[in-house]
């Protein structure tokens, strides 16, 4: 079911993603203007966190899935756009944690999205942390906006589901408990009204004198 969408929560929303997208681009620009060489890395600090430029044309962390890389997740963003919105459209008013993991993942996936089809190269990625030859995957600052909302929606939903079996359980709980309520009532009524039958008929019983017998001299 659709839910209302008061304007206070579509600013937030804007503003969530215009800000992942806008400080997600600029860094992408500042590293390709200032890294140039691709593979190279700039120590930032020590050996833990590095700014290497590298284009992947995959998905997040190097995914990758041969020639077709760009235009599969291309595809596959834009779908995953349309659910988000989806479940932007469904969310409770209140329900405020939803609504900001949702414009995390939406504005890093924009901005990773716009990579892609602008240069057949794929997303700019910079950020090299790691100790030595054991490295994380590079990634940018959509690839963090995406993670962190994607972990955060996946409690909140996770949580809900709770909820939701918590509630039906507890409605199964009080069916039960009414059926057997009503079904003792049920019982209770039937004796009662036999009682007075049998009280009456007794009563009949007691009351009524045996037939003379004839005497016979």
């Amino acid at each position: 079911m659709e839910k209302s969408n008061p304007p206070g929560r579509a600013g937030l929303v804007a503003a969530i993603i215009g800000s992942v997208f806008v400080v997600d681009q600029m860094t992408k620009l500042i590293a390709v203007d200032r890294l140039v060489a691709v593979y190279v890395p700039h120590a930032v600090v020590g050996d833990a966190l590095r700014f290497t430029l590298v284009y992947n044309p995959g998905a997040a962390f190097g995914l990758h899935l041969g020639p077709y890389s760009r235009w599969i997740f291309t595809a596959l963003t834009i779908g995953a756009l349309v659910l988000l919105y989806k479940l932007y459209r469904e969310t409770e008013r209140g329900d405020l944690v939803r609504v900001i993991a949702i414009a995390l993942v939406s504005g890093g996936a924009f901005g990773n999205l716009l990579d892609r089809l602008r240069s057949p190269r794929g997303v700019v990625d910079f950020i090299d942390v790691g100790i030595g030859t054991s490295r994380w995957p590079t990634f940018n600052v959509a690839d963090m906006a995406v993670s962190c909302g994607a972990i955060l929606l996946a409690v909140v939903l996770w949580r809900e589901d709770t909820r939701r079996e918590a509630g039906d359980q507890n409605r199964e709980t009080d069916q039960t408990t009414e059926g057997k309520d009503q079904a003792a009532g049920e019982g209770t009524g039937s004796a009662g009204a036999a009682q007075p039958l049998i009280a009456s008929g007794r009563a009949g019983t007691s009351g009524t004198a045996a037939p003379d017998t004839p005497l016979h001299g």
